[in-house]
């Protein structure tokens, strides 16, 4: 079984994946402090709920965009998983898809996966839109290569910076309110982030429609997707999973040598 992680600057996501069927996926928050022992604690207990060890483990795929994290999440693998994760971003590890940037190393490691699952699962050209910490807009062309693509705050941080910035407006909870109008600061607050968002996509995928000239598959991801699909009728495809496929997908392409 292979286990793959997804490291954002949220949260971590540890999956195991028998194949493509995945067994379980537990999710902490990323903390530069937290160390391979910490992990390894608790992500054998979770594992262990679902009847499954360490030892089952015979490969791990790391995706990691918090350098502080690193030292213990590849001391995690080589510790506790049996050997050196295949880390995307690595010079040496192929990801089955051109990318098409000014600098290719800045590219994220999660967007890439994601790249990669929504070539292999969905039509191409596409878009897919990440909703997590930041809002993330990557553009495939017609070969499913990566072109790039856009980056805005997460929803979630815009509530932050609105309650830090004004002195005067709570912290409020993340939902669809009733009507667009607020009749109150709290109900004016989310619709200004909720229906704003929803504008902020609807809007950059028609202009991103028109440079290329191209109509696009959009595919939705990450954890505040659920939220917002179901107010659009621009995301055709919501898959949660995307990124993890995608890292299973890159791991498959690097597998290492038996024996």
């Amino acid at each position: 079984m292979l286990l793959v992680i997804n490291s954002n600057n949220t949260n971590t996501v540890f999956g195991v994946f028998d194949g493509y069927e995945k067994r379980g996926a537990w999710r902490i928050s990323t903390d530069a402090r937290r160390t391979a022992d910490e992990y390894a604690v608790w992500l054998t207990q979770l594992m262990a709920l679902e009847d499954i060890h360490r030892h089952h483990i015979d490969g791990v795929v790391l995706s990691n965009v918090v350098p502080q994290t690193s030292f213990h999440m590849k001391t995690l693998c080589t510790r506790y998983f049996g050997g050196e994760p295949v880390t995307v971003g690595d010079p040496n590890v192929k990801i089955g898809i051109r990318v098409l940037l000014d600098r290719p190393e800045e590219a994220g490691a999660d967007r890439l996966a994601n790249a990669v699952a929504a070539r292999k699962r969905y039509k191409m050209p596409g878009i897919v839109i990440d909703l997590g910490t930041a809002t993330t807009f990557d553009v495939l062309d017609a070969e499913g290569n990566y072109c790039g693509g856009a980056i805005s705050p997460g929803i979630t941080m815009a509530f932050e910076a609105l309650y830090m910035g004004a002195a005067k407006l709570p912290r409020i909870e993340i939902r669809r309110p009733a009507h667009v109008v607020g009749h109150a600061t709290v109900s004016a607050m989310q619709s200004g982030i909720f229906w704003g968002y929803i504008g902020l996509i609807e809007g950059l995928v028609a202009r991103i429609e028109a440079e290329l000239g191209s109509k696009m598959t959009i595919i939705g991801t990450g954890g505040l997707v659920p939220l917002i699909a179901d107010s659009t009728k621009i995301i055709q495809h919501v898959d949660l999973d995307l990124t993890l496929l995608g890292l299973v997908d890159i791991y498959n392409l690097n597998r290492p040598a038996a024996g």
